[in-house]
């Protein structure tokens, strides 16, 4: 297995390198090899090629199997142009991957309903939302342009566009309980109408998905005041990066969450979705589970490999379980550890789970 490793910027480099120990752990147990080799993307590398895409990251990421990125950009490099700033390499390389379909999944701990700001009540034993939203479309690619004192950025989508993430969602809805949400803005965008409109087609053929509209502004007020009534939600480009970042605080911490980005072949690109962090980089004070929770999935969808995924993610449940946390989710009596120390303690947990062969 081929695994591009791209560091980043700021607590990238930290908490990436814990996802890559844990990787080692659950490689040795199942004894398979990972072959890891390095790029630079983002700050870290227009400092070192004055860009923020160099063709040989292109080159690295496009000839591996699964890349795990690292948080980019910081206040180092905020005068630069837009088009040379950090955050161009990451829409550069998921552009360049063809990645159209964005995993954020929002997974609350019972542990850890302390943290969140929802009450008891409304959390349950819990929460397990994923948001599939698509990546490489929308206003964020769409024509931009500025004449005197107007500017403006067009959404624009295609129905191939659509469609492609549209089936991704149903499937992994399929795989989950049974229940898509598409969230849009049908009553005022007519990019909106078309997705209902090829949402609505392609349900046809997942009869045994149960299928729903909301619009987005419904949404945003809907995942806090009954965040239980969704399991996945698909949504277009810019909605999603606000849902999902909205979604991510029900879980008390941007540390926690992991994605996965994904496209036509096996070939994805696994990210915390928390930012650089430059305030406490170095520290040693990141949460890393984001990244290595991340790593599970890389393990899952890019390699097909169930049983390590889940080793994976039982390893973090039952650190928590143990009263170990970073600084984001700390509370009363429990055990405070540094980066390094939860990075150990996920990896050494991971080692002890017996494997079962199927026969």
């Amino acid at each position: 297995m081929r695994v591009a490793v791209i560091p980043g910027d700021g607590i990238g480099k930290e908490v990436i390198a814990q996802a890559v120990k844990v990787l080692k752990a659950v490689s040795n147990k199942y004894n398979f090899s990972i072959n890891f080799k390095e790029a630079l993307l983002g700050g870290a590398a227009i400092d070192v090629t004055g860009v923020p895409l160099p063709n040989e990251t292109i080159e690295i990421c496009k000839n591996s199997d699964g890349i795990l990125l690292g948080a980019v950009g910081g206040p180092k490099w905020d005068k630069l142009p837009g088009n040379i700033r950090p955050e161009a390499g990451l829409l550069g390389i998921r552009k360049e991957l063809g990645v159209f379909a964005n995993l954020r999944p929002a997974i609350l701990f019972s542990e850890l309903k302390v943290a969140s700001n929802l009450k008891e009540e409304v959390l349950g034993d819990g929460l397990n939302i994923m948001i599939v939203r698509e990546l490489i479309g929308g206003a964020y690619f769409g024509e931009k342009k500025r004449i005197g004192d107007k500017a403006w950025d067009t959404i624009a989508y295609s129905v191939p566009e659509i469609e492609r993430v549209t089936v991704k969602a149903f499937e992994i809805a399929r795989k989950r309980a049974g229940k898509l949400t598409l969230v849009d803005k049908a009553n005022v965008l007519e990019s909106s109408r078309l997705w209902r409109e090829v949402v609505n087609r392609i349900a046809e053929d997942f009869k045994d998905v149960q299928l729903s509209y909301m619009y987005v502004d419904n949404a945003a007020m809907q995942l806090i005041r009954d965040p239980k009534q969704f399991d996945v939600i698909l949504t277009e480009n810019m909605f999603g990066d606000i849902l999902s970042d909205e979604a991510s605080m029900l879980t008390g911490s941007l540390g926690m969450l992991p994605s996965a980005s994904l496209g036509e072949g096996n070939v994805g690109l696994y990210e915390p979705i928390h930012g650089s962090a430059p305030d406490i980089a170095g520290q040693d004070k990141a949460n890393p589970i984001a990244a290595i929770m991340s790593a599970a999935m890389m393990l899952r969808y890019s390699f097909n490999n169930e049983e390590a995924a889940n080793d994976i993610e039982k390893a973090v449940a039952r650190v928590i379980e143990r009263g170990y946390r970073s600084l984001d989710i700390m509370e009363a009596k429990m055990k405070v550890v540094g980066t390094e120390e939860m990075g150990n303690l996920i990896a050494n947990e991971v080692s002890k789970f017996q494997i079962f062969k199927k026969i």
